[in-house]
């Protein structure tokens, strides 16, 4: 930090297991991933190649060797493992990896029909040759899952060797975890948290308001992702309780006599 301040929340030093950050990059350019690590490097955790674009974009192997130069590990979006799967292409997904060198992997079923069975299985598979994130919860605004189902799914692919579960909102917000509006489904949040740990979970909060109920339900040290490149520094200063939104939320400044 460049300055010193008093009753600032202890953030988790790096690299850590409850306080990350996941950045999605959409498609930056190796300048543009140069800029974010630049001034953010220290404060992102985690970047996802959002959905597919790894497909798509021309500068892939650059950027990922700028992402490795810094320390930043990266993973391809669960819907490219989806888009795998479907055309029964898994141990070609597998052979990619392997390829690129991927060091995690995200497993979801958001935008397919898949037993949940088969889900884990794929899991545990990939659990033998990587970290892998699952993600639960469906990218259908209309699909709306229980929470009792939340919990047993995130349990079953905890146990059957995901590092963390990621709590499905789309890049948006909007679904999933939140109504359409971007509000919190809080009950269904708090029930949750009522049966896994938090620091398992991985809450995709794209949307500022989102972050800000996070933080101040969970604390600095709150797992987020879907955050976009150019908000990891503005959320970090929600974490610390250095901007209006939760400017109160962590003093603890003495009072005089």
């Amino acid at each position: 930090m460049n300055y010193s301040l008093k009753s600032i929340p202890e953030r988790e030093p790096k690299p850590r297991e409850r306080g990350y950050t996941m950045a999605m990059d959409k498609g930056l350019s190796v300048r543009e991933v140069e800029d974010f690590l630049e001034v953010a490097g220290d404060y992102v955790d985690i970047v996802k190649l959002g959905w597919a674009t790894s497909y798509v974009v021309p500068n892939l192997q650059k950027k990922l060797d700028v992402y490795r130069a810094a320390g930043i590990p990266v993973y391809f979006g669960g819907t490219l493992f989806e888009a795998f799967v479907v055309r029964e292409q898994f141990d070609d997904y597998r052979r990619i990896l392997d390829k690129y060198q991927m060091t995690f992997a995200e497993v979801s079923d958001g935008s397919l029909d898949m037993a949940h069975e088969d889900k884990c299985d794929y899991i545990r598979k990939l659990s033998e040759q990587v970290t892998v994130l699952s993600e639960v919860g469906s990218k259908d605004a209309e699909k709306i899952i229980p929470p009792y189902m939340w919990i047993k799914l995130m349990q079953a692919e905890l146990d059957a060797g995901a590092w963390k579960v990621i709590g499905e909102a789309r890049e948006g917000g909007n679904v999933g975890l939140f109504r359409s509006t971007g509000e919190v489904r809080s009950g269904l949040v708090e029930e949750i948290l009522t049966k896994i740990p938090f620091e398992k979970i991985l809450w995709e909060a794209p949307q500022k308001a989102q972050q800000v109920w996070f933080i101040k339900l969970l604390g600095a040290n709150v797992n987020l992702g879907n955050i976009a490149p150019s908000e990891v520094i503005p959320l970090e200063t929600i974490r610390l309780g250095l901007r209006g939104d939760t400017f109160d939320h962590f003093l603890d400044l003495e009072k005089p006599c």
